[in-house]
């Protein structure tokens, strides 16, 4: 029995990192926020794709937000493809910001210049 426990024991410890990394807990999904803003840089990796939007805040100043995204694979899956959004197109990202007010923000859809929603 005590080689089938450190197997066991081993692959919980394997495990945990790989739990970690999809934690959502750095974001409020419970409060979700739209920011619409010109993309400056896109980045199209594994395992989240990410892009960088300025966005004007209330007193006209602007702000880089960073966008985080599910994989490259998902985003296929939905409609995407690696060039469906460039830096220079303005887009409207909605989904959850950072709870420690940071802006960053897990996207859960994007609405492009044309009206195409995309699921994210």
């Amino acid at each position: 029995m005590k080689p089938v426990f450190s197997v066991a024991a081993l692959l919980l410890l394997c495990l945990t990192p790989a739990l970690a990394h999809h934690s959502g807990a750095m974001f409020d999904m419970q409060h979700p926020v739209s920011v619409t803003g010109v993309v400056t840089k896109v980045e199209w990796a594994n395992p989240h794709a990410y892009m960088y939007l300025n966005v004007k805040n209330a007193q006209g100043q602007i702000e880089e937000w960073a966008i985080e995204f599910n994989s490259p694979n998902f985003l296929k899956h939905n409609g995407w493809t690696s060039t469906t959004v460039s830096a220079g197109d303005t887009i409207t990202c909605t989904g959850a910001p950072a709870r420690d007010g940071a802006r960053v923000m897990h996207s859960m859809a994007v609405e492009l210049s044309s009206g195409l929603k995309l699921r994210s």
